[in-house]
């Protein structure tokens, strides 16, 4: 019976990425490649779980919406993206040193998501027994802990995934990772939108307590991969190679400039949050909207980042320039129609819409200034540039997170207004950035 298992695993397989002999391997150690099979589905299966996972905490929908239910102040809902985000990018430098001293790296990820499964267990329980700024200061600390542990899993998986699964088939193993996980996001939002009852809080705190197990599950597969011991030279060369690197930002004109429109750019990324914020206040109590966000949010990711990837082979720079162009109009557009207090104002379906197109937006951001800055960068600036401008990046997140105070003093459509001009000079700033060399 394990027999016919190992062969239906291969066979399976060998199907979906169209190999006819799973153990064909290009760049992976010669040990792995009888396990390949069986590490294909356990990274496949644990990766699908973190995703969704993912999307059932996301910091730009789910916590914002669980936030403004609990009654906590609109300042703490401003705090969501950065914390979510310089959480991951800030300690990836140390981490990357730390992990090229194991010979044996998928322990990594398992310590990551062990505690990120106790973290969203914990907002589970905070959520049904929290109110107020106490709720708020929970879910921020849990979150800390979430964005640090998400951050382990981030470096070790793609080190894992290098050792055990083959060039030529890793962008197979995403794809449908992404793919299910997609059509999974959207059925939470149909469930949440129109089957989960009238007790919001506790569908949230229910949804929370699955992200967990899912956590949970995912770490019995992960711990699945057969994983042959690595290298372990160079421990500790991307820090200090990071930390000598500073000066880049003083000699070389071009990065600065393209840190200095990355930052800016943070606008886009940063308004998801206080859209989710608007569209509770105007909708009503309850859960009535948030099903149809999360579903324009599957949506918006699964048709926008082909196109915005066609766009940046052409020209990455108009993809950011666009991208944050077409935010901050819709910004300044949705201030305008809450301030005329039009009577369409409170329809769900006018928020649905509005979060989808942001969501596009904000993707076009995200693809096209990878792609630029990859384009920009040569061989031996390439490693440096990604470290040194996603350390920047983190801190620059964690002070955006004092926008949302505006939210509070004066409101939180005032805030998008603030953003939506922001994006504004965004657009502008990279505008007068050059071409990449692949675009000329």
């Amino acid at each position: 019976m394990f027999q016919d298992s190992k062969n239906l695993t291969t066979s399976l397989h060998d199907l979906i990425t169209g190999d006819e002999d799973a153990r064909v391997c290009k760049d992976i150690p010669e040990s792995a490649c009888n396990d390949q099979p069986r590490n294909f589905f356990a990274y496949l299966i644990a990766n699908l779980l973190g995703k969704i996972a993912d999307e059932i905490a996301s910091a730009r929908l789910i916590l914002p919406w669980l936030l403004a239910s609990v009654g906590a102040p609109a300042a703490f809902t401003g705090f969501l993206v950065p914390i979510r985000e310089a959480g991951v990018l800030l300690p990836q430098l140390v981490v990357a040193a730390i992990i090229r001293r194991m010979a044996i790296r998928k322990s990594v990820w398992l310590l990551g998501a062990g505690l990120s499964g106790v973290a969203l267990a914990l907002m589970a329980v905070a959520t049904g027994n929290l109110s107020g700024s106490t709720a708020g200061w929970a879910i921020l600390g849990l979150l800390i802990i979430f964005s640090l542990a998400r951050g382990l899993c981030s470096v070790s998986a793609k080190d894992v995934l290098g050792k055990t699964v083959s060039q030529g088939k890793r962008g197979t193993l995403m794809g449908w990772s992404a793919g299910i996980s997609g059509l999974a996001v959207l059925g939470i939002g149909v469930y949440v939108e129109w089957f989960a009852g009238d007790v919001p809080l506790a569908v949230l705190a229910w949804l929370l307590a699955g992200g967990a197990l899912l956590w949970f599950v995912g770490m019995g597969f992960f711990a699945a991969i057969r994983e042959q011991p690595g290298a372990t030279e160079g421990g500790g060369n991307a820090l200090s190679v990071a930390l000598q690197s500073f000066g880049m930002l003083k000699t070389d004109e071009l990065f600065r400039r393209f840190v200095i429109g990355r930052a800016l750019l943070l606008s886009v990324a940063l308004s998801p949050p206080f859209y989710v914020l608007l569209a509770q206040q105007n909708t009503g109590e309850g859960l009535v909207g948030l099903g149809m966000l999360i579903i324009a949010s599957g949506i918006a990711g699964s048709l926008s980042s082909p196109v915005w990837g066609r766009l940046s082979d052409s020209s990455s720079r108009l993809v950011m320039v666009l991208a944050a162009l077409a935010a901050g109009v819709q910004g300044i557009l949705l201030y305008a129609l809450v301030a005329a207090e039009v009577p369409w104002i409170s329809s769900a379906w006018l928020y649905a819409g509005l979060f989808l197109t942001l969501s596009v937006f904000h993707g076009g951001v995200r693809l096209g200034r990878k792609v630029y800055l990859v384009d920009m960068a040569t061989v031996e600036t390439r490693a440096t540039y990604v470290a040194l401008s996603n350390t920047l990046i983190g801190i620059a997140m964690l002070a955006g997170g004092l926008i949302g105070v505006l939210a509070d003093v004066i409101s939180v459509q005032a805030v998008i207004l603030f953003l939506s001009l922001l994006s504004l000079v965004a657009a502008v700033w990279a505008w007068r950035l050059p071409e990449t060399r692949s675009s000329e």
